[in-house]
């Protein structure tokens, strides 16, 4: 099975599954020399770590992140970083009436058909488990932007949507107050009580999630196959349950007119790089470089699939089912795709500031 690894200097492989021993990853690129401790990994997988709410799953984790190697007396070494989370409260009972069973809108279908030696436990390696690991090498990419980042950068992912109610306003210091990442107080309380009502009867819904990135200087990106908006769609839909992405205006472009599109510029001595421009519909890239701008991107995220509600599938001999997905899961899928979302921005703004670094240097 390939396709476990992401980045190009700035990489890392994860491994793990759902309800086996452990998850795990390792990085590489990261430079020696970086200050970095299981704390600083452990305060932003406390952010994604299930069961911290009632509007998430219930199964409890810690987290608990674990440096194998790569980091000697505080700081890196410039050898590869190994992570592991050992998984502590796997329940594989859960799914055993479904072991046969083909979960509609899950991956079960695909992987038995690929792979034909399917691990029905939780989804296996299809299973969002495996984001824990996105979370900590995100961790870590932080720390390498901020050794090598002159000026202060924020990177933030909120909640904008979930299901058919949407935020009306955006407040960076907002999304880390409440249990749905929501930029928007206001919208927490209709966020509460549909995520609530849809968990009442057995339900899952959808969510969009919106990442805001400030502070990166302009140039990043490396056209025309990697460029930056090019590998930022990647990583995003790599996310478990993402199924679109848009970078700064996204497919409303596709109801504009030029006038209304072009961001235009002017002369701007406070800017990094003497010019400022008067809107953003880009999300600060342009040709696949990063302007200097804000970068702006929005994904959307499907609904959990195993829900209680009985719904029609087949079997692995191939006979008509009815399945209901007991055990414990995300009512909304999304709110915890929030801080998976950050990560994967932090790691592929490192790795092009790396290459960057390495064009330049």
């Amino acid at each position: 099975m390939g396709g476990n690894a992401f980045g190009k200097i700035f990489r890392f492989t994860s491994f793990g599954e759902s309800h086996g021993e452990a998850v795990g990853a390792v990085i590489e690129g990261a430079p020696s020399c970086i200050p970095l401790n299981e704390s600083d990994i452990q305060a932003a997988l406390d952010k994604r770590r299930p069961g911290q709410s009632a509007f998430t799953t219930q199964r409890k984790e810690s987290d608990t992140v674990k440096i194998l190697s790569g980091v000697f007396d505080g700081k890196t070494t410039g050898t590869p970083i190994a992570l592991l989370i050992k998984n502590e409260n796997t329940r594989s009972q859960d799914y055993e009436q479904i072991a046969d069973m083909f979960r509609p809108a899950h991956a079960d279908f695909s992987y038995f058909i690929k792979y034909t030696n399917r691990d029905w436990r939780g989804g296996g390696r299809a299973s969002a488990r495996e984001t824990a690991m996105r979370v900590a090498a995100g961790a870590v990419a932080e720390k390498v932007l901020k050794r090598f980042l002159k000026s202060p950068f924020r990177v933030t992912a909120g909640v904008i949507a979930v299901g058919k109610e949407k935020i009306e306003k955006w407040d960076d210091n907002a999304v880390d107050e409440n249990p749905f990442f929501c930029p928007d107080p206001d919208a927490v309380p209709r966020f509460q009580k549909l995520i609530e009502e849809t968990r009442k009867r057995g339900s899952s819904v959808g969510a969009k999630i919106e990442i805001r990135a400030s502070g990166f200087p302009a140039g990043l990106g490396e056209p025309v196959y990697s460029r930056l908006d090019a590998d930022l769609a990647k990583a995003l839909m790599s996310i478990n349950a993402v199924k679109g992405v848009e970078i700064g205006d996204g497919f409303d472009v596709a109801e504009a007119f030029g006038e209304q599109n072009a961001d235009e510029m002017f002369v701007d001595e406070n800017a990094l790089n003497g010019v400022g421009f008067y809107s953003n519909h880009a999300g600060g890239i342009l040709g696949g470089l990063s302007t200097g701008q804000e970068i702006v991107a929005r994904i959307a995220v499907k609904p959990t699939p195993s829900i209680l509600i009985p719904l029609r599938t087949v079997t692995v001999d191939k006979k008509d089912a009815v399945i209901s997905t007991k055990g414990r899961h995300d009512p909304c899928v999304g709110i915890r795709a929030a801080p998976v979302a950050k990560a994967m921005t932090l790691c592929v703004l490192a790795d092009h500031l790396l290459r960057f670094r390495a064009l330049y240097s």
